[in-house]
């Protein structure tokens, strides 16, 4: 038995608004559209899939209580890429030594938290 990868699920109330932000603004590519989900390539090990509310398994909460962090290389290229494209982002990169993260969140259109990190020591 082995785990192959992990896909996130978030649902939404209206899918077809936020679909552009992953698309193009974050730059996942959709890799299974299902119609009321579109799975989208985080990357060769992880997925994102957006779900139409009506059609999942899960009812959309107002409070949004899960956070999609993502690591990358260059944290101010990115919070630059998304200043640029005016997403919502809710502040500077800055660095948290006490975990040794520097990050910076910002939200999707529907109220998703994001958070963009890289570690001071990578895993």
């Amino acid at each position: 038995m082995k785990i192959q990868y992990p896909i996130t699920f978030f649902y939404y109330r209206d899918l077809e608004q936020v679909i552009p932000f992953y698309q193009d603004i974050l730059g996942l590519d959709l890799v299974r559209d299902q119609g009321w989900c579109k799975i989208f390539s985080v990357n060769n090990m992880a997925y994102l899939g957006l779900v139409d509310e009506a059609a999942g398994s899960v009812s959309v909460s107002e409070q949004k209580s899960v956070l999609l962090t993502l690591v990358v290389d260059d944290v101010d290229a990115w919070y630059e890429h998304f200043k640029d494209r005016s997403a919502s982002v809710l502040g500077p990169p800055e660095w948290h030594e006490e975990i040794g993260v520097y990050c910076f969140f910002l939200m999707d259109p529907a109220g998703y938290k994001i958070e963009i990190q890289r570690f001071k020591d990578p895993l």
